[in-house]
């Protein structure tokens, strides 16, 4: 069976950006998902469209392709007090790299990467954390069937994570909390 709109597909992949590996489904654990319900970058289902089973396939997406190039204005200095808690500074999550589950003023929500702590301010980095990288997959089809009805009441619909580990943005989370909603 060839891998094609409404079929459950499963791969294993590995992500690399910059020559180091950034995400890989691990042995015999592959990546499951609907193929075409958007769950993945379009191009990484458009490098695997028509494959079947044992099909091997490396393909790169430039930034426009994968997460979009970072976003200058998606970068800010927020106060150090929207980050009390109960009265007291949550210091445990203000440290560079820490993802920051946070709400804009209309209840949405977003993660933050957490970029610098200044004595007053926090910088926080609302972009992806891929957005700007250039993502070389090597993907290999382990399955592809038909969808069952228990497949559809087990899925998410989280628009796009990027399998990376630090996406953390409510995402579909395998079992040791890694997001693979690319």
């Amino acid at each position: 069976m060839k891998v094609e709109q409404n079929k459950m597909v499963a791969v294993d992949y590995k992500l690399t950006v910059d020559g180091k590996i950034a995400d890989q489904s691990r042995p015999g654990q592959p990546l499951e998902f609907i193929f075409g319900t958007g769950m993945l970058l379009p191009k990484f289902e458009e490098a695997i469209l028509g494959k079947e089973p044992g099909d091997k396939v490396s393909f790169t997406l430039e930034p426009k392709d994968g997460y979009g190039e970072v976003i200058e204005e998606a970068i800010v200095k927020l106060p150090k007090n929207i980050f009390m808690v109960d009265g007291k500074l949550a210091e445990e999550i203000l440290f560079e790299g820490s993802q920051v589950p946070m709400s804009d003023a209309q209840g949405n929500r977003m993660m933050g990467t957490v970029k610098e702590v200044g004595d007053e301010h926090v910088k926080m980095d609302f972009n992806h954390p891929m957005a700007g990288k250039t993502l070389n997959f090597d993907v290999e089809v382990v399955s592809v069937r038909d969808v069952t009805p228990e497949d559809l009441q087990g899925h998410c619909s989280c628009g796009s994570c990027g399998g990376d580990h630090e996406c953390g943005d409510g995402c579909c989370d395998d079992h040791d909390g890694h997001c693979h909603c690319h």
